[in-house]
């Protein structure tokens, strides 16, 4: 509990400004000292202990839609950086999606739904690897990876890509599908939802999707070396949250007459492409993922498990 206190009176003004960034006039943080102090603190108190100077450590970071995975891996970056002294990069898979003309060129030639970015196969996992590798090389050099627009969804300009200029002691790399593991192909044939039904009749898309995290996927994730995952109570909840996160991207681009935010039935619809995976995530993630995240319907975290 000392340490705990010690940690929390060190990094408390820098989450809480953080924190303080993401609220809005109808969305606040509750609890945010027992937070810190009950689940995140110890939680850096472990990913410390086993990350050391000599290869970077990767923390895959996995949660539905609208989970709050990047305000977590956010805060998770602010205390191993204040008080651990441990350099620290952050990325969402979403920032190596392809860009909308290589999905438009993927929904013509294998099925019109991978014009849509979120799947598995939406993303450019040869650019991942080669980030991987080249982050984890004895010769490091400076790397530049891919920043995602999703108000306009497409990559932004190079110009405004991310730059890692010092070798990371922890990577976090955090996603809806980080560490997601391919179905069984049985359980394929059964349409998830109406938007499944209507649209993969013949399974095309469905099947493309699970050989991705049967191949490509599967030796991205194996390259992680612990995972988190935040467990929502039910897929509409995730509904609801991802509802809440577009309006609030709406309110900061609504001046900007490029963006492309979604309408409430797009965003139903979109979440329905997510559901096979998702659903199958709340049932396997637990099992094989280092520390559980329980949320409740309040978008709190209600209790912590590390597996050994």
């Amino acid at each position: 509990m000392k340490v705990t206190e010690e940690c929390f009176s060190k990094v408390k003004k820098d989450c809480f400004k953080f924190i303080k960034s993401q609220e809005t006039s109808t969305e606040k943080f509750g609890n945010k000292d027992g937070m810190l102090k009950s689940f995140l603190i110890p939680m850096c108190f472990w990913i410390a202990k086993k990350a050391n100077n000599k290869k970077p450590y990767f923390v895959g970071l996995a949660g539905g839609q609208g989970t709050g995975k990047t305000t977590i891996s956010s805060i998770i970056k602010i205390i191993l950086e204040k008080y651990f002294k441990l350099k620290v990069f952050k990325i969402s898979i979403d920032d190596f999606y392809k860009t909308r003309k290589e999905r438009l060129n993927l929904s013509k030639k294998i099925h019109p739904m991978l014009a849509t970015r979120g799947v598995p196969g939406t993303h450019d996992v040869q650019m991942m690897l080669n980030f991987f590798k080249k982050v984890k090389s004895k010769n490091f050099k400076k790397i530049d990876l891919p920043n995602f627009n999703k108000a306009v969804d497409d990559r932004f300009p190079k110009k405004n890509w991310y730059k890692i200029k010092d070798k990371p002691d922890v990577i976090i790399f955090e996603g809806w599908c980080v560490g997601a593991k391919a179905e069984v192909n049985k359980t394929l044939k059964k349409s998830i939802n109406s938007f499944e039904k209507v649209n993969d009749q013949k399974l095309v898309w469905r099947k493309h999707v699970n050989q991705q995290l049967k191949s490509k996927y599967k030796k991205l994730y194996s390259q992680l070396n612990c995972m988190i995952y935040l467990k929502a109570k039910n897929f509409s909840l995730l509904q609801k949250w991802r509802l809440k996160q577009e309006n609030k991207l709406w309110l900061k681009n609504k001046s900007k007459s490029s963006h492309k935010i979604m309408s409430k039935g797009k965003v139903i619809n979109f979440m329905q492409t997510y559901q096979r995976i998702t659903q199958n995530m709340f049932k396997h993630a637990p099992k094989y993922s280092s520390i559980i995240l329980n949320l409740n319907s309040n978008h709190q975290i209600k209790t912590i498990k590390y597996n050994k």
